[in-house]
């Protein structure tokens, strides 16, 4: 019966995956001050809720897509979409900061599972490749609306209050779409026989989940219980935790194995340089949300729905600068990266003054917001192509594989190091001012980041590539 339907409505059924992952990154930011209040949680409890579905997604994004390879896309995706929607019921009727973060963890592990599938099904529904590249805009487009769509409800739902608190409706809004996602998938989604012979590396998820647990769980946790003794250890472990896990994965693949990480990309200069610019863009990314959400709702008094105003703009400039960048990356190359990074530490800068006080004046913080966002959308969709573009045909699936584990660990720690800066700065009973000195230096640090990225673009070898592909993973 499948074959009878339309392989563009089939498109439209895989890319529901994408849009769940991603509207559910989007709306929890501007609705942080809201969720914190609902579980009664700590500063670092709501930066958890950010960093625990990042990491559980990091940690098996790689293991997700070589499970669809071997137990069947369809099932796989199944799964995980329906782990993601049971994960999101229970992130719905979180009664305590622990019940919630643990949901979280779950969503973010099921993520990893449900998305690889989704790219996968592309390439086999879409052999030809001038309707794969239209088939990859459609999705990548679908992601970029799905920002959009999260930064305006999660400014609006918690506003609203019918049955259950609004909060509660930024994840119980999941549950109606993954169970549509679902019957749909089940009735006309292809089965796909297994295809892989390779191995689970289950020692080396293990050895990468602990590795970012050790070293973000403490970061978060650790400075607003003053630094215990066990955190130190933890974060101080983490090193060890990362060269045990390298070790393992060359040995493995010496022996012929197969390992969770192609270490052969590392000789591939300039992959490594393009993954220094993507952990300190990432570091920035969610970073900046997590500070402009605190500042203007708690800081500032300002509304969660006027707070997802703001954002939407930001949303809208993203989209206008991707449809925009994916054009003139292939005959400008890293310049239009570079002219998106100048824009976003421009914009930074704007921020700061405009964000000085508790009288904003729309009138100006609208086109500021509008502008770092077309700064990130000239950056965000082709920084993957960018960072892959010199790796042969043959490593490019490990190679995004491992660009997207390293992008969304890359977030997590922002989330961790940025976001930590600004709570420590804060104080423990914060004011606006404090809250606002705190923000400025923040904000400062990200700009110093950017400067970062813009560096190593730089030093990425002058060669225009062949065509933008979109970053579908956040």
């Amino acid at each position: 019966m499948s074959r009878q339907i339309s392989k563009w409505f089939l498109l439209t059924i895989i890319s529901s995956s994408i849009f769940l992952a991603v509207i559910d990154i989007f709306i929890v930011n501007v609705a942080l001050p809201s969720i914190r209040k609902g579980i009664n949680g700590s500063d670092g409890d709501i930066q958890l809720v950010i960093a625990l579905y990042l990491l559980g997604y990091a940690a098996f994004l790689i293991t997700g897509g070589r499970a669809g390879d071997q137990f069947g896309k369809k099932r796989v995706f199944l799964i995980g979409m329906i782990a993601f929607t049971v994960a999101s019921a229970f992130c719905g009727i979180s009664q305590t900061a622990f019940q919630l973060n643990l949901a979280r963890l779950l969503q973010g592990i099921s993520a990893g599972f449900m998305i690889p599938q989704g790219i996968s099904y592309i390439q086999v529904l879409f052999p030809n490749p001038v309707e794969r590249i239209k088939a990859i805009s459609i999705y990548g487009s679908i992601a970029g609306s799905a920002s959009v769509i999260g930064q305006f409800l999660g400014g609006l739902l918690p506003d609203l209050h019918f049955i259950v608190a609004g909060w509660r409706l930024i994840f119980l809004i999941n549950v109606p779409l993954g169970l549509a996602s679902v019957f749909l998938a089940v009735k006309f989604l292809p089965s796909q026989s297994s295809q892989a012979k390779e191995k689970f590396d289950y020692s080396g998820v293990l050895l990468l989940t602990l590795t970012l647990m050790a070293l973000i769980y403490p970061l978060i946790r650790g400075r607003e219980l003053g630094w215990p003794l066990w955190s130190l250890i933890c974060v101080g472990g983490s090193v060890p935790l990362l060269l045990w896990f390298v070790y393992d994965q060359k040995q493995k693949l010496n022996r012929g194995g197969y390992p969770l990480i192609d270490m052969k990309l590392f000789a591939f200069k300039d992959f490594n340089i393009a993954l220094w610019a993507v952990l300190f863009y990432f570091m920035v990314q969610d970073s900046y949300f997590l500070l402009n959400v605190i500042l203007l709702q708690i800081g500032f008094g300002i509304s969660s729905t006027e707070a997802g105003l703001f954002f939407v703009l930001q949303g809208l400039g993203f989209v206008v600068a991707s449809l925009v960048s994916i054009r003139l990356v292939p005959r400008y190359g890293k310049k239009v990266l570079q002219g998106g990074i100048l824009i976003m530490i421009i914009a930074s800068a704007l921020h700061i003054v405009v964000f000085n006080s508790v009288d904003i004046n729309r009138f100006i913080a609208y086109p500021v917001l509008f502008i770092y966002g077309f700064g990130c959308g000239s950056v965000l969709p082709s920084l993957m192509t960018m960072a892959l573009k010199s790796i042969p045909t043959k490593f490019a699936g490990a190679a995004s594989g491992t660009y997207a584990t390293f992008q969304q660990t890359a977030i997590a720690l922002g989330i961790g190091i940025i976001g930590g800066l600004f709570f420590s700065l804060a104080g423990e009973n914060p004011s606006t001012i404090t809250y606002l000195k705190a923000y400025q230096t923040a904000m400062s640090v990200n700009m110093f980041l950017l400067v970062l990225v813009g560096l190593f673009l730089v030093l990425l070898p002058e060669k225009k590539a062949v065509a933008a592909s979109a970053n579908f993973s956040h």
